[in-house]
């Protein structure tokens, strides 16, 4: 590396660690952030959960445990560490994940085609979020997620091997695979994504049982007070509505008349994303370097805004996916990317700074509520017409002879998009 790459690297590097000190601070309580205590899931939950699966036994007690089996290895890696407490090891071991998709993102950033715009967005993005970012596991499976498609153009099995195993961490990665290209691509991504899957799962049910208790938790969950639906109870409770928001599978939750009806859209309204996105999939036309990861970072937009659970941990995905699809020059998702960055940032207001506020569907938790939900409604629906644009009428309109000025130049564009 030269002397003007290493300068050039020395200013991120610099602000990535301090930014990273703080947030080190804020989890092991030197700086207090306001409002509820954000590392109380690991101290007491994850740490629960970490002394049953030692025995040999997923916590079938604990209707709180509501993730895909091999979440029990997150929750398990603190023990890599026996020289720490159990907080304290996560903690360390999140820092980490940090480091590496931090890593990741500046060495892609060098390659050809490629830009160091995904880098600075996930050194902003993560601090944006607070603490929450290093007191989940979702770190973990983010850091997975990028890796996966970091190596989507080299090697399509590894995509589908991670996306796979990501899957039987927590689900969601699995919509990694929405982009790859059609043909060779996906021949050789999604069986190895379905192989790592079965393989995982297997070694789960086998190493100990009940690995398939979480779906009968997952199933019965309500509509939490954070998720786009909530928003309807935030408003009537104001006009009589006889529910409340109270703690309901490990998460604050509005129970009350016609709660099950608003779930039951948030269920339609992702079932009808997913066809969106599978009738996108069947029209698309053009797969460039970037599509992969544009797609991914769609497809899971649609997951996260739909959902009748939206944790402020979810927004660590959407960084995550925007910062690769910022690490290429062909992707053009920089604007619904923005857009997530500042709901990110929204977020820590929304949680944990004013969440009591939120709780109380009071003037202000429903101002910071509506904003951040609002910022994602809009970075989804942006997200999905540039998808739509880019791969599918662009192309269609070139077959025609009718070409965009934007889409004149494919040799150019294959140049920045290193697909030569």
């Amino acid at each position: 590396m030269g002397n003007g790459s290493r300068t050039g690297l020395r200013l991120p590097l610099a602000l990535w660690g301090l930014t990273r000190i703080l947030l080190l601070l804020c989890v092991f309580k030197v700086v207090v952030i306001p409002g509820p205590d954000i590392t109380f899931d690991v101290s007491n939950i994850y740490q629960g959960w970490y002394e049953v699966l030692r025995t040999g036994a997923y916590p079938l007690d604990d209707v709180t445990w509501q993730y895909p089996p091999a979440a029990a290895f997150a929750i398990l890696a603190p023990g890599l560490l026996p020289f720490l407490g159990y907080a304290s090891a996560f903690f360390v071991l999140a820092f980490l994940c940090d480091a590496v998709v931090f890593g990741l993102l500046v060495h892609t950033g060098r390659r050809a085609g490629r830009s160091q715009r995904g880098a600075w967005f996930w050194l902003a993005g993560v601090p944006l979020l607070g603490p929450t970012a290093y007191a989940r596991y979702d770190v973990m499976v983010t850091a997975v997620a990028v890796m996966a498609l970091l190596a989507a153009g080299r090697s399509p099995r590894v995509l589908g091997a991670l996306a796979g195993f990501g899957a039987v961490l927590k689900v969601w990665p699995v919509l990694l695979l929405a982009g790859t290209p059609k043909g060779r691509a996906t021949f050789r991504s999604w069986p190895a994504a379905v192989g790592a899957a079965a393989a995982v799962l297997a070694f789960c049910v086998v190493w100990m049982p009940g690995a398939l208790a979480f779906l009968g938790f997952q199933r019965d969950r309500g509509t939490e007070v954070e998720s786009l639906g909530a928003m309807v109870f935030h408003v009537v409770r104001h006009f009589g509505w006889s529910g409340e928001a109270r703690m309901n599978y490990g998460s604050i939750e509005f129970l009350g008349p016609y709660v099950s009806t608003v779930s039951t859209v948030a269920l339609v309204l992702t079932v009808a994303a997913f066809g969106w996105l599978l009738v996108w999939r069947i029209r698309a036309r053009r797969f460039v370097s970037s599509t992969v990861a544009d797609a991914a970072f769609v497809a899971v937009l649609l997951f996260t805004t739909t959902s009748r659970v939206l944790s402020p941990q979810y927004m660590l995905w959407l960084v995550g996916l925007a910062a690769v699809c910022l690490a290429y020059r062909s992707s053009r998702m920089r604007k619904p990317a923005h857009l997530v960055l500042w709901a990110t940032a929204v977020t820590q207001f929304e949680f944990p700074v004013w969440f009591s506020h939120v709780t109380r569907s009071d003037p202000l938790g429903i101002a910071v509520l509506f904003t951040r939900n609002g910022l994602l409604i809009a970075a989804t629906l942006i997200a999905c017409r540039i998808l739509w644009r880019h791969t599918v009428t662009e192309p269609r309109l070139a077959g025609a002879g009718k070409v965009p000025a934007q889409a004149t130049q494919p040799e150019r564009e294959k140049a920045l998009s290193g697909s030569f």
